[in-house]
């Protein structure tokens, strides 16, 4: 997700499509530690699709540590990829690694996003967003391999927000973890750090509204191009921070029938249902189960995690990584507290009685 000077890019053509594909995509050295695309040698997984309460199907990855005992019941972990990214951004990683310590991980595509189903492509759909992970609970819970009681989340940048929503909702969902999260609907009101004016905000409702005459008659829809295939030079640095992982070999993803341009940018008229979104109204109901938030010292996105850890009831904890950006934490192994996360969720699932 953008900061708001991007998010008030508003683009006057429409989007172009281009032949870019994630091998063109530009060269860029990646930081130290950076694995987005890493394959387990010890975790198997396989392609698997459920529907939501919308019978739409939700497509994810299904990892298994290999020598699990097929006749026990074992834990899980669902993981949401980050706002406008894919499963594979981040989440897969995620799942493998949190596999490799004994879970049962599923990685999912949200609606409207890789290849799970949703038309328009790339379409803003909160509610949607959120019932993805309570259908990822129906799915794992109806496994014979799978103890519906001891379901976890894990939710990566946007989706932290999405799937602190989903467990107010949802009681089985037993233990909640974000890295690096963003609260979707206060960005998107408010800008980072509250630098969006009320004017601004109205501008922008303003535009879309209008906007939507042009879609409903002529089918049309402007583009936010806030993430373009080259790097503008007068780039701001969050820019630069999101460009070095979706827009390079390090972390672009591009799904089928898509283009690199394609990926991550969003329609106006879908972007401003965020300023309906509020994932931290009534978070003290999740309590007693428990609550991690995980961010970056350095991450632009830090307020967030602080936000919804002074709002949340116990037990809850905020841990910062020293020296980590919003992004360092989508792949880099190095930074990455997988033991952190891996005894969370063991002492709040695997542990539970």
């Amino acid at each position: 997700m953008k900061t708001t000077t991007l998010l008030l890019a508003l683009v006057a053509s429409y989007l172009v499509p281009h032949t870019a594909l994630a091998a063109d995509a530009p060269a860029a050295a990646a930081p130290a530690g950076a694995d987005n695309f890493y394959g387990s040698p010890t975790v198997s997984g396989e392609r698997v699709s459920f529907r939501n309460q919308y019978q739409m199907n939700v497509v994810g990855t299904l990892y298994r540590p290999q020598g699990l005992d097929r006749g026990s019941r074992a834990p899980a972990i669902i993981f949401g990829h980050p706002m406008g990214a894919v499963k594979e951004q981040s989440a897969q990683l995620y799942a493998q690694k949190l596999a490799e310590q004994g879970f049962v991980t599923l990685a999912i595509d949200l609606p409207f996003w890789g290849e799970s189903d949703g038309e328009p492509r790339n379409l803003v759909a909160p509610e949607l967003y959120v019932e993805a992970f309570s259908a990822s609970v129906d799915y794992l819970g109806t496994r014979d391999f799978i103890e519906r009681d001891r379901i976890g989340v894990l939710g990566i940048c946007g989706s932290g927000s999405f799937s602190i929503a989903a467990a107010k909702l949802d009681p089985r969902l037993k233990a909640v973890a974000t890295v690096s999260m963003y609260d979707m609907g206060a960005v998107t009101r408010q800008g980072l750090n509250k630098s969006l004016s009320r004017e601004q905000r109205r501008a922008m409702l303003e535009q879309a509204a209008q906007q939507r005459y042009a879609e409903f008659e002529h089918g049309k829809g402007i583009f936010l191009d806030y993430l373009p295939v080259t790097l503008p030079a007068d780039a701001d640095p969050v820019t630069r921070e999101f460009w070095a992982f979706y827009r390079t070999p390090r972390g672009a993803a591009v799904p089928a029938g898509y283009t690199l341009q394609q990926t991550q940018n969003r329609m106006l008229t879908s972007e401003v249902r965020f300023m309906n979104f509020y994932p931290f109204n009534d978070i003290e109901t999740i309590s007693p189960r428990p609550l991690l938030f995980i961010t970056g010292s350095e991450a632009h996105s830090r307020e967030f995690s602080e936000a919804a850890y002074r709002l949340a009831g116990q037990p809850k904890e905020l841990f910062v990584v020293p020296g980590a950006g919003h992004v360092d934490l989508y792949d880099r192994t190095d930074l990455i507290p997988f033991d952190k996360l891996g005894r969370f969720f063991q002492q709040h699932l695997a542990a539970l009685e």
